[in-house]
């Protein structure tokens, strides 16, 4: 899968039952952030969990659908998280897809051929089933959960306001509008208080209507 590209319209097997993506999740108007881990029962995997598990509610008042997923099977995840739950106390309140024929794996790309384990990867998609987001991280070492939360934010503020985010955005900070299409927006935009340039202009965060913020 590309950036941009549509989500596959697919069914899948979790931990909380069945997933229809464009009926479950999309259809009911929220966006799906997905990440894929390696293998259960594995160490960066294991911390990994217990921290997007601490991130569930963060993630569900942005109404984003957090999901997990790997190709072990629906028996090894549930013996996993029993493991998580009896020795984090953490108890992980998201999905996890079941993909042991590899054929959600395949279809976004993120089988590792070498191992047959799947990429540690990200996807974040928008309502309409299109990727906004995607990351890929090496086996090795687990992924910064206020980053991805931060890229969450500005893709909604994105998708809402239709501004574009800065280097280093946080919510709060200021956004920047879209670059002139036309001679006379771009004349014009030289006159606002917050123009750097014809093509960089900036807007105050609270400038925005409530509904367009995090």
């Amino acid at each position: 899968m590309k950036l941009y590209q549509k989500f596959p319209d697919t069914q899948v097997l979790t931990t909380k039952g069945p997933i229809d993506f464009y009926k479950d999740i999309f259809g009911k108007g929220k966006w799906l952030f997905l990440f894929a881990h390696p293998a259960d029962f594995t160490p960066v995997c294991t911390t990994e969990f217990v921290a997007f598990a601490k991130a569930y509610d963060e993630f569900k008042k942005l109404n984003v659908e957090l999901v997990g997923m790997s190709v072990d099977s629906i028996y090894s995840h549930i013996a996993w998280l029993n493991d998580i739950q009896q020795r984090f106390n953490v108890e992980i309140p998201f999905p996890l897809i079941a993909d042991p024929d590899k054929k959600l794996a395949r279809l976004l790309d993120i089988v590792d051929e070498a191992s047959g384990v799947t990429i540690r990867a990200v996807f974040l998609v928008n309502p309409e089933g299109i990727i906004r987001f995607m990351a890929y991280y090496p086996i090795e070492y687990g992924r910064k959960i206020d980053e991805l939360l931060r890229i969450t934010k500005a893709a909604l503020v994105n998708y809402k306001a239709k501004v574009s985010l800065p280097v280093n955005w946080e919510p709060g900070d200021d956004v920047i509008l879209p670059t002139p299409t036309t001679l006379d927006e771009a004349q014009l935009r030289l006159k606002l208080p917050n123009s750097k340039s014809w093509y960089l202009a900036y807007k105050k965060y609270e400038e925005l209507p409530e509904n367009q913020r995090v």
